[in-house]
């Protein structure tokens, strides 16, 4: 068998047709689809950091939500100053309840503590061990946001079983200011 001109042109003609579709369809659409999914996978991941940082932001309102709740329960401890003559009154009636003599009070200046005033007390007090530990018992359980320094104690002079007892107590409570809000 014998080929000819026509026939080596026939079988030139039938090799490059596919040759030349591999080259001028085939790879620019093989480009275009590779790059088609690098673009989807792109934005897929856009979206999963998106998703992520939508739960974030839905837990940080979850957090910020507790948060103020937190600072609403710790400001309904804080009495208004017209409200500190009653827990002054409080922490007498701890003091003589707890057996301990009534307390002599010296009331300093306020003082501003960020957003809240601290109004310090000098106390001062005498009677049995026991019974101060008593009040110490019960003005941790008030109420109100109060905090003790300066704590000296000292046998009383007449007797053993008793002691004397001089602190600086401070009440917090809201300003005039502070009311308001």
């Amino acid at each position: 068998m014998r080929i000819g001109l026509r026939e080596l042109i026939l079988i030139l003609v039938l090799l490059g047709v596919p040759i030349a579709s591999y080259f001028l369809v085939f790879r620019p659409q093989n480009i275009e689809i590779q790059q088609a999914k690098d673009e989807i996978e792109h934005k897929r991941s856009i979206l999963d950091k998106l998703r992520q940082e939508t739960a974030a932001s839905s837990d940080l309102k979850k957090t910020n939500e507790e948060i103020a709740e937190r600072i609403r329960a710790i400001e309904a401890r804080l009495p208004t100053n017209k409200e500190v003559e009653t827990v002054v009154r409080q922490i007498a009636d701890l003091c003589t309840g707890s057996g301990l003599d009534v307390p002599q009070m010296k009331t300093a200046k306020s003082i501003k503590a960020a957003t809240y005033m601290e109004q310090p007390l000098e106390l001062s007090t005498s009677g049995k061990f026991n019974g101060f530990y008593q009040f110490l018992l019960q003005l941790e359980q008030l109420a109100r946001i109060t905090r003790m320094t300066d704590l000296k104690l000292k046998r009383a002079a007449d007797s053993d079983s008793n002691m004397q007892a001089t602190f600086t107590l401070s009440i917090y409570h809201q300003d005039e200011q502070g009311e308001s809000k």
